[in-house]
């Protein structure tokens, strides 16, 4: 992907004293009492920021927070537990600014943070007035936010067509790294683990990734759907008999290829959905009418784990059963655990997923891991995310220079 990067920029000195306009995604979960509750945005974000500062940048930064009401400011979509923690992490005061579109006061080598730029009218809806005003308060716009890069916002797509020199900040240059190691130049066999509630949630990331990838593993409710669609007996599982021929489609367009959707031996079924439920494994033909199917079983596990081990590249998003509930995590255990191990290179995304990785403590045995949800899984649908078009479009137009 031909676009430019804010880290080629700070090295060749271009952006010594220029204004740099950041778009971090800094939306993250904050208690009643409007403490965050977890940080991994912010801190992914810091490396953007001290890398203008470092060059001598004055420094705007701005992300949107929860779902605010554009134009009505409320305490509650305030990004000042944001501007806190990122004084903390940076070592210095950054202030909040409130009603910044008409002007910003920051010199070279200072931070300020934008308030909630969701706040302002037009964010949404990507207008072109509030677009350009956006872009003539840099020099340089850096989008550093994977996680609204499905989205065209007049942060994240309105001001990079406006501004002087748009491009992608560390953290979106390693997303697009990743995903086209992952997905436009994998090594072979490309596996491909899509687990969740619903089929039709996720029915064209599975279409897609049928043409491309060598196995297709299904995990949760998508695989009781996927049971059904290969005849077998699923109980009162969570699936969708409406999609089973959608599922059989999908298993085709597979074995025309030569690839393979792997269809569980033995599942882990249940009789009540709870979190001290007692689970049975059972032969994936023995399902009972009444069995909740809500796990892989050992032996399916087991090979799902030798395949990965023998993968080249592995994209993963979400867990194969209720690993929230112990007698049903063996499943996701392994396949995490086969992953971490693997030689492939691994990218996995998704808030399940994640949550999988941490409660495994496998993070620093996989390849890459995404920090976005909807984005992640437009890539894997095979959509070119409007962040990324507008960044390639711009690349192709500029020439920079000091």
């Amino acid at each position: 992907m031909n676009i430019l990067r804010f880290s080629d920029l700070c090295a060749q000195g271009i952006v010594r004293g220029k204004r740099v306009f950041i778009r971090s995604d800094l939306n993250v979960p904050l208690d009643d009492a409007g403490r965050i509750t977890e940080d991994t945005r912010i801190r992914a974000s810091v490396p953007c920021i001290q890398m203008a500062l470092d060059a001598g940048a004055a420094v705007m930064v701005t992300s949107h927070l929860g779902r605010p009401t554009e134009g009505q400011f409320k305490p509650e979509d305030s990004l000042a537990p944001v501007a806190e923690r990122l004084s903390e992490l940076l070592g210095r005061t950054v202030p909040l600014l409130r009603d910044w579109v008409d002007g910003v006061q920051v010199a070279p080598g200072e931070v300020v943070l934008l308030e909630n730029c969701r706040l302002n009218v037009g964010e949404k809806k990507n207008d072109p007035a509030l677009a350009r005003k956006l872009a003539a308060l840099c020099d340089i716009y850096v989008n550093d936010a994977f996680g609204t890069a499905h989205r065209a916002e007049a942060t994240t797509y309105g001001i990079a067509q406006y501004a002087p020199i748009a491009c992608a900040g560390p953290l979106l240059a390693a997303e697009i790294d990743a995903i086209t190691r992952a997905l436009a130049q994998p090594k072979r066999p490309l596996v491909a683990i899509v687990a969740g509630s619903k089929v039709s949630t996720k029915l064209t990331i599975l279409q897609s990734l049928a043409q491309k990838v060598d196995q297709l593993i299904v995990g949760g409710g998508i695989a009781n759907t996927f049971l059904l669609a290969a005849g077998l007996p699923i109980g009162k599982s969570l699936a969708e008999p409406d999609l089973v021929n959608e599922a059989k489609a999908v298993m085709a367009a597979m074995r025309a290829r030569g690839a393979e959707v792997p269809i569980p031996t033995d599942v882990v079924t249940a009789k009540v959905f709870a979190a001290d439920a007692q689970g049975t494994v059972k032969p994936a033909t023995a399902v009972e009418a009444d069995d909740l199917i809500l796990d892989i079983g050992p032996e399916t596990a087991a090979r799902l784990a030798a395949q990965l081990q023998a993968a080249g590249t592995i994209v993963w998003n979400g867990p194969v059963g209720v690993f929230e509930f112990p007698a049903f995590e063996n499943g996701t255990r392994t396949l995490a655990q086969a992953i971490a191990a693997s030689p492939a290179f691994s990218i996995a995304g998704g808030g399940d997923t994640l949550a999988a990785i941490a409660k495994y403590g496998i993070e620093k045995q996989i390849g890459y891991i995404s920090t976005g949800g909807g984005a992640f899984l437009e890539v894997l649908e095979g959509k070119t995310l409007p962040a990324f078009e507008i960044l390639e479009k711009r690349a192709a137009e500029m020439r920079p220079s000091a």
